[in-house]
């Protein structure tokens, strides 16, 4: 498992166009907040509040970190669909390798390449935050980081699997990767704070399992931000503002807590996962 998982790294690493089409939703969403969302958040509230640069760059980075995974991880998995559609899995599959241990070798090559890629991500944004003059997370915010990308990685890893398991052909993929890419800004609330969505809207949103691990580390890049921008603002509007750019979600009454976001995100890894191997263990009957 660990030579096959070692494979698919040097695989996905030694293909520059894809590690590029890999970060192309990262992209999507850094440049259309330089361009065109940028200026409207900042806009909408610096005449009620402090450091809304500062808020609002904490915000749109926060999301980044949240789409990395998935677009990284979608991409890993293209080794896996080349695989099929080269019958190279043929091969695999006839050798003494168990199949449990070649979708075992896809999944952790998957999840190594999405923390890589997410570590790279926070780095990037720790080194734009310093020449800004925002300072750099504490110690413990960092360890927190950590922690919430492992389980960004880890459900986005499962989400991706899930949706490869379905496709044989590259271009099926392709075309798949390409939608993803397009989408994922929406439903997880970056490229529009959800409180400008209708509530049909916000239900997806808020019950999307990447929107979460968007809200974990909202939560945590956003904390000092809010806590120097807020200072003398009444409560109710602090309340407000964490719904609306869904730093914390509200459904049905009720507010999700941390714990219970970081619960929905491993209970859905394994619901994904669980889906995902029983799809490819059913086709390769």
């Amino acid at each position: 498992m660990i030579a096959f998982a070692k494979r698919n790294l040097k695989l996905y690493f030694r293909d520059k166009s894809s590690v590029f089409f890999s970060l192309l939703a990262v992209l999507i969403v850094l440049g259309l907040y330089i361009i065109f969302l940028g200026d409207q958040l900042v806009q909408s509230i610096q005449d009620k509040v402090s450091g809304a640069n500062r808020l609002m760059d904490s915000w749109i980075m926060a999301g980044i970190l949240a789409v990395t995974p998935v677009s990284t991880t979608l991409g890993s998995f293209g080794t896996m669909v080349a695989d099929k559609a080269k019958k190279i899995d043929k091969d695999f599959r006839s050798s003494p390798i168990r199949r449990r241990s070649l979708a075992a070798g896809y999944i952790l090559s998957s999840f190594c390449i999405g923390c890589i890629m997410s570590l790279f991500a926070l780095a990037v944004i720790e080194i734009y935050f310093a020449c800004k003059g925002y300072g750099l997370l504490s110690g413990l915010q960092f360890l927190q980081m950590l922690g919430t990308i492992l389980l960004s990685v880890l459900v986005s890893s499962s989400l991706m699997y899930l949706v490869v398991s379905l496709f044989s052909t590259q271009n099926a993929f392709a075309t798949a990767s390409t939608i993803i890419g397009t989408l994922i800004g929406f439903i997880t609330g970056i490229y529009l704070p959800i409180g400008s969505t209708d509530q049909s809207v916000q239900y997806v949103i808020e019950f999307f399992p990447v929107s979460h691990a968007a809200s974990l580390f909202r939560k945590i890049l956003m904390a000092d931000p809010m806590t120097d921008s807020f200072k003398g603002v009444p409560d109710q509007f602090l309340t407000d503002f964490k719904l609306d750019m869904g730093i914390e979600f509200s459904a049905f009454g009720h507010t999700f807590t941390t714990l219970e976001s970081i619960g929905y995100l491993l209970l859905s890894s394994v619901i994904f996962y669980g889906i995902g191997i029983l799809i490819t263990a059913k086709k390769k009957k």
